[in-house]
This record gives structure tokens, sequence and C-alpha cells, in this order.
């Protein structure tokens, strides 16, 4: 590495979106050190977690989020070595990317990140086939937020739930709240000249689900020991900088009910110095909305194969080895 400042790089591991199996099989079969976490992961939980993931339904399965998760970390160790030009000083995960960042900065042992990816799955699995049955996430874009706090706050005016889950850009929306609402919302979006995106189920992120949030306690998170972090967390919740286990074991319980609000941890980050940050994992989102790629030099590092995006400098990983696996230099487009 040369001597570029690590505070001002920092590491970033995106929330989760749908993964393909074949990008994540490929870069475990061909990358020496992912293959030796996976073997890892297979050991804590005692089961081979990519042939389970292959079998799997759904994108967001227990075996799923788990090889996320291996994924995200293997990306990161081979950015260290191969595409940054020094450690990363800070971290930061939003959403699911909190649970990578708690292994990452050292809180939580490897194969207790994973064994506590594979148990939060299963609880919030069971939580929410018992729960809350009704609710759903639904993400938009290109709705001012003023518009969009109107149309929430005409649901929670007539005690309906209506919470933003995730604020990923000045005008980009996940909004959680009952599906028998969505059809008026998305009335209302199309009205403001906005544009809905996806429906997620289970839904994520919000004060509704406090008795999940004591359940991932009392029956996962109790079962571990949270150490100092090697280098502070930004909280995607409230920007606020995190130095200790408790701090950090916090975050992930606190994701359950809180909001991730990404321009938030972008502005902390900018006021910490930072101006690269590595987006390590299977990304479409984080490393490309305009509250990233207007404010940092963005170094994107995926499973699938090299592709350079824009007029990048130094595009190429500085060796072969690992393999070709994905590394995009520059700003992604918005």
């Amino acid at each position: 590495m040369d001597n570029a400042s690590s505070h001002e790089i920092a590491m970033v591991f995106p929330g989760m979106g749908p993964t393909g199996f074949a990008d994540i099989e490929r870069f475990a079969t061909e990358v020496p050190l992912a293959w030796r976490l996976f073997a890892e992961a297979d050991e804590a939980l005692g089961y081979p977690v990519l042939d389970r993931f292959r079998r799997a339904d759904g994108d967001y399965s227990e075996y799923a989020q788990v090889a996320f998760l291996v994924t995200c970390l293997a990306l990161a160790e081979w950015a260290e070595r191969e595409a940054l030009p020094a450690r990363p000083g800070l971290c930061t995960g939003p959403s699911f990317g909190g649970k990578a960042a708690a292994a990452y900065v050292g809180s939580l042992r490897f194969a207790d990140a994973v064994w506590m990816t594979a148990r939060l799955a299963r609880c919030a699995a069971d939580y929410f086939s018992r729960e809350h049955r009704s609710l759903v996430t639904h993400s938009f874009v290109r709705v001012d937020p003023e518009v969009a706090e109107e149309m929430l706050g005409k649901l929670t005016a007539r005690g309906r739930v209506a919470d933003v889950a995730c604020r990923v850009d000045r005008d980009f929306f996940m909004v959680t709240l009952s599906a028998d609402d969505l059809p008026g919302l998305e009335k209302g979006i199309r009205a403001a000249g906005g544009l809905s995106l996806y429906t997620m189920r289970p839904p994520m992120h919000s004060p509704a689900f406090a008795r999940l949030r004591e359940r991932a306690e009392k029956e996962v998170l109790d079962e571990l020991e949270f150490a100092e972090p090697r280098l502070p967390v930004i909280s995607d919740h409230d920007g606020s900088l995190l130095t200790t286990g408790e701090q950090v074991r916090n975050l992930l319980l606190d994701g359950f009910v809180r909001r991730m609000h990404w321009p938030g941890t972008v502005e902390a980050l900018r006021a910490r110095g930072v101006r690269t940050v590595c987006v390590a994992g299977p990304d479409a989102l984080f490393g490309r909305v305009p509250a990233t790629t207007r404010h940092f030099e963005v170094v994107p590092v995926g499973p699938k194969r090299p592709i350079l995006v824009g007029a990048a400098r130094d595009a190429e990983p500085r060796s072969s080895r690992g393999g070709e696996f994905g590394v995009e230099r520059g700003s992604a487009a918005g």
C-alpha cells in the first residue's frame, strides 16, 4: 500500500438485494480467500452454505443472507490487498450491511457473525410468519421529501402504519405500510411524478417491530460477545460515531426499529474527511445513487468480472492474485 491517508477511505458494506447464485458460486470457487471463508462458514453452521443457497426459494433465505455476508467480507479483504491505496479508517454498513461491518471491524468474530446472521434470519422469518403479516416495504423515487411526508402523514393521521424504513437519497424512499394502503400510496406517487420500484416481504425497519428487536436480543445477541471495534463505525441511523462493542451491538438491534438514513450517513463520512468509499459486496444501489457519487470517489468491488465504469484511472486490480471477480474504479452512474 502507498502513503494515502486511511482516514480518507471508508469501507461500505451495502444493504442486501436479490443476489444471483451463479456470481457468488463462481467467486467462491475461483478466489482462494473466498473459498476459505465459505469453508469457515460451513463449519460454523454445520451445513454447506452454497449448496443450501443453490436450492433455497426466495431472495432473502437464511442461506442467501449468509452467502451475502461471507461474500461482502471476502471482497473487503481482497479490496484491501488489491484495490485500495491504504486500509480504510472508517466503516459503515447500511441496513443488512451492518452485520458485515460488525465482523469487519472485529466487534464479532467471523464465525459468530455467520452464526448471528443465520439465527437472526430464522428469528425474523418465524416472527413475520405470525406477526404483521399485512405489512410490506415499498420503495419509490422522484418524489420530493415534502410531498412524501404529506402522503405518509395522511396515513398516520388515520392510525395506519406508514414508517420511512430507508431514506436512500433525497427523493428515494422505502416505506413500511399495510399492503391494503399500498394502492393509494402508489396512486399518490404517480400523481407526484414519482416512480414505484418494488415491494418487499417481509417488511423492515419500523418501530412496529419492537417485539422482534426484543426476540433478537434475547434469542441471538445475548449469546454473543461484542469487542471494541478496531476502527470506528458510522451509524446508518443517525451518522453517530460508534467506538464500543456495546454501541455496535445496539446498532444491529436498532436496525429492526429505526430507519436507515443514507444521506445522513454520507454527511457523517464527509465531516470526518472521507473522500473515497469502497463498496464491498453485490451492490446496485449504494455505490450508484447521487448521494454517494456526488461526494466520493467510489470503488465498487463485486463478485462479477471487472466492469469499468466511466473514464476511471487505474482501473485494473494491482495484480491477478484472487482472480478476476469484480473491481470497478471510479464513480458509478447515479
